[in-house]
């Protein structure tokens, strides 16, 4: 039975060291009770407390990464099963599949597809993950070459090897040594084999079964031969089969607790169709219910898009607003003459207010304030936008070696601290800005330094 976060905390060291990334030990206890941290990140922990503690500081759900560097894909972490309980925690990966059976100029095609769609949207990057190479002529001279070859092609980003062919498996996992990629799959004809190549590259494995039972059996296997990152495949290949695979696994985990299934999951979209829209009306299907990844055989911008934006409003924290980074913006190339601006850095404001000034054609400096990603006005409801805390970061972000003029614009909902700003800030004129953002470009128009 899982231990509460007292318990829990009564056999941590108690250093309050911070060195687990949790300021105390009583923190760091309740994300373990949580399951959402493991205890490997306490320094200080006794072997005893460890063996204590293993089964109830485990995640239901085990993190895993996919690939090296910063564009290492993170999946699983899991812990509730429906995103108004707290929050999904790892983005599902969305992959493309190519084969050692596709021509150059195929291959090129969706390599260059992989690298190009990106996306810019509320301060976020939004673009496909993972490539997925499969070895389908059974050579491992070509499988191999093929995979050195996209491994400098693909920005950088996770690959999975899929092949049921242990020496398929292993000549890819050669050909991208340090790659840490997925292996996919280990089956019960193979599953001792891909256990050592895995081992040997220190690489996740995918589990590969037939049904459900197939799938505990291979994850006790996997599991007791020492391999903790694994990702489960439950075979399933008709829509309401693998819809319903999908959430047993999740509810097994996270109200179980069952260990077996404890794992991030993949699908598979693209074996389930062959008509193109209706993949990915499936891959938004399992975006939502409860794919780890998904497989897609190809990636065109007008069926990503969706997707992408579907994963971004998903698994955003519905707790915690989505925020800017606070600084200086250089919006249209600005000189020393040109306007300077204020507002809050609630992401939809900024890109509103940003939005407006590039259509207005006036290069302009914009100044966002942290304000733990609130509105003007609920900030400056809340003490977060008020002259106290902008005036400091006025005079500190450096916008007075950029400009001659000492004129600031601040938001018309937000012309109740004018008069409190002048006197934080008695060098600066403060002006009173439109209270709605479209009604800035006519407001820039007859900006005036002097």
């Amino acid at each position: 039975m899982a231990l509460t976060g007292i318990e829990i905390f009564k056999k941590l060291p108690k250093t309050n060291c911070g060195k687990c990334g949790v300021p105390t030990c009583l923190a760091f206890a309740m994300k373990l009770a949580a399951g959402q941290a493991e205890l490997s990140a306490c320094p200080f922990v006794s072997e005893q407390a460890k063996a204590e503690l293993d089964a109830a500081s485990a995640p239901p759900i085990r993190p895993l990464s996919i690939g090296a560097g910063e564009k290492a894909f993170k999946t699983g972490g899991e812990t509730v099963l429906f995103r108004h309980e707290k929050r999904f925690v790892s983005p599902t990966g969305i992959a493309v599949v190519i084969s050692d059976r596709m021509g150059e100029e195929e291959i090129g095609g969706k390599l260059k597809r992989l690298k190009e769609l990106s996306y810019q949207r509320v301060g976020l990057t939004l673009e496909a993950d993972l490539l997925a190479i499969k070895a389908d002529t059974g050579d491992p001279a070509k499988f191999s070459a093929l995979v050195q070859k996209v491994k400098g092609q693909n920005g950088g980003k996770g690959l999975i090897l899929m092949s049921e062919d242990p020496q398929l498996l292993a000549a890819g996992a050669k050909a991208c040594a340090g790659c840490r990629p997925l292996l996919y799959g280990a089956t019960r004809a193979n599953v001792e084999a891909v256990a050592a190549i895995a081992k040997e590259a220190s690489a996740p494995v995918a589990v590969k079964a037939g049904n459900l039972d197939e799938l505990v059996e291979l994850s006790n296997k996997l599991t007791a031969a020492g391999l903790k990152d694994l990702v489960l495949d439950p075979g399933s290949r008709t829509v309401r089969e693998a819809l319903n695979d999908q959430i047993i696994i999740r509810r097994a985990a996270l109200m179980k607790k069952f260990r077996p299934l404890g794992f991030p999951t993949i699908t598979f979209p693209c074996e389930m169709t062959a008509d193109p829209m209706q993949e990915v009306l499936l891959a938004s299907l399992f975006i939502a219910k409860y794919g780890g990844i998904v497989v897609l055989s190809d990636l065109e911008g007008h069926g990503l898009f969706p997707l992408l934006l579907e994963r971004m409003n998903l698994f955003t924290d519905p707790q915690r607003p989505m925020a800017t980074g606070e600084g200086i913006y250089e919006i249209g190339g600005p000189n020393e003459n040109s306007p300077v601006l204020l507002t809050s850095n609630f992401s939809l404001t900024y890109f509103i207010v940003s939005g407006e000034i590039e259509g207005s054609r006036v290069p302009s400096w914009l100044l966002i304030k942290d304000t733990e990603g609130l509105s003007v006005m609920t900030a400056w409801a809340a003490g977060k936008f008020g002259a106290d805390v902008i005036a400091p970061f006025v005079k500190k972000c450096g916008i007075a070696e950029k400009v001659k003029h000492r004129k600031l614009i601040v938001p018309g909902y937000a012309a109740v601290i004018s008069g409190e700003l002048e006197e934080e800030l008695p060098d600066w004129k403060i002006l009173i800005g439109p209270r709605e953002a479209a009604h800035i470009p006519a407001f820039l128009k007859v900006w005036k330094a002097e």
